[in-house]
């Protein structure tokens, strides 16, 4: 492992650890992005995957949030896409303006699994660029705060190779669910193993937490989700701690689930292994904290559309959240229920960073 600065900033790992802070740490997903004037100059005329797979564009977009609202974020997250483990599997994708991901040979039978995947695809090989763009951007952080890598929950990754891009209807994911069921637990089973060993070698390469985003959870009912996303979920995290393990890799690494519109599925998830279950905001936070009875850290939950009220509003919404979470000074991370949007207005997501700090600071 390469050697990096020590951490100047260490608030998010302490708080996901579960100790007493100060204050609560603030991160925002998709912080880094559209949204920002800055990444459209570095961007230039390239296109997303590019600027993933270059590791000085990928880092310095990673970075951006982190100068733009110098000393309000307590976290970076590493500038990438939760679809590149399809691209690790063998599958095409793209990222069309106005439209988003598009796969151009989706999986629709269940004989696809032997045509359109890579059998045990080399990790390591595969997403050399992603781990190349986390030690470029540890270096260049020099310790300011830590860095996080992700990677998407299976079922949500299912959802976009089998429908190839975002969908409202989920006809053919659907489909694999009730009359393909044994095609639908191969292929959440071998997303499960890409994902093990690619979380595992973001850690090797510096980052220092992660989270697992199933941005699909909601589509699934309790019965459907304890079937077809939980035992994967805790596959990935009994099968990440184990590999870091084997990777060397001594200290604690703390993970971040965040099965977004599953918020009935806390209570299961709590006893397992991961840290930290990230909530959106269709969640009541005293609810949550009862039913997570100290298991787990709770994070989250703003409605990001409140980016588009005023700042009164935003001022209120954020005392409320903290409140409600108990003041935050142990088990919780402020966060929005979901990620940024590219309509938003900096000045108004700053102006929430600076409004945690100063109610996560009473």
């Amino acid at each position: 492992m390469a050697e990096f600065a020590p951490l100047k900033n260490d608030l998010i790992l302490r708080a996901a650890k579960g100790e007493v802070v100060q204050r609560p740490p603030v991160w925002v997903m998709r912080q880094a992005g559209r949204y920002l004037p800055e990444y459209h100059v570095v961007k230039g005329t390239n296109n997303f995957f590019t600027c993933c797979r270059d590791a000085k564009l990928a880092s310095a977009i990673t970075i951006q949030p982190v100068d733009h609202f110098d000393g309000y974020l307590d976290a970076a997250i590493i500038f990438s896409d939760i679809l590149v483990i399809p691209q690790a599997m063998g599958m095409a994708v793209e990222i069309l303006d106005k439209v988003g991901p598009f796969f151009p040979d989706p999986l629709r039978e269940p004989e696809d699994l032997k045509t359109k995947l890579t059998p045990n695809p080399d990790v390591l090989k595969e997403l050399a660029w992603a781990f190349n763009s986390i030690t470029e951007t540890r270096k260049k952080l020099n310790g300011r705060v830590p860095l996080l890598g992700f990677c998407g929950g299976p079922w949500t990754l299912m959802v976009y190779m089998i429908e190839g891009g975002g969908t409202k209807l989920f006809r053919y994911a659907k489909t694999w669910l009730y009359l393909y069921p044994e095609a639908a637990h191969e292929l959440l089973s071998r997303i499960t193993d890409v994902a093990i060993e690619f979380l595992a070698q973001q850690v090797v390469a510096g980052a220092q937490m992660l989270q697992v985003f199933e941005s699909w959870a909601g589509e699934l009912g309790p019965k459907e989700f304890k079937e077809f996303s939980l035992p994967y979920l805790k596959r990935i995290i009994t099968g990440l701690r184990a590999r870091l393990a084997e990777l060397g890799v001594t200290e604690h690494i703390p993970v971040t689930v965040f099965p977004k519109g599953a918020g009935y599925s806390l209570d299961w998830l709590a006893d397992t292994d991961y840290d930290v279950f990230s909530l959106d905001w269709t969640v009541d936070p005293r609810e949550a904290i009862k039913v997570a009875n100290g298991r787990i850290v709770l994070q989250g939950n703003l409605d990001p559309g409140i980016m588009y009220g005023s700042d009164e509003i935003i001022s209120k919404k954020v005392k409320e959240m903290i409140k409600e979470f108990g003041g935050g000074k142990q088990g919780y991370i402020i966060n929005l229920g979901h990620g940024t949007q590219p309509f938003m207005d900096p000045a108004k997501v700053g102006w929430f960073m600076k409004e945690c700090h100063r109610y996560g600071s009473l």
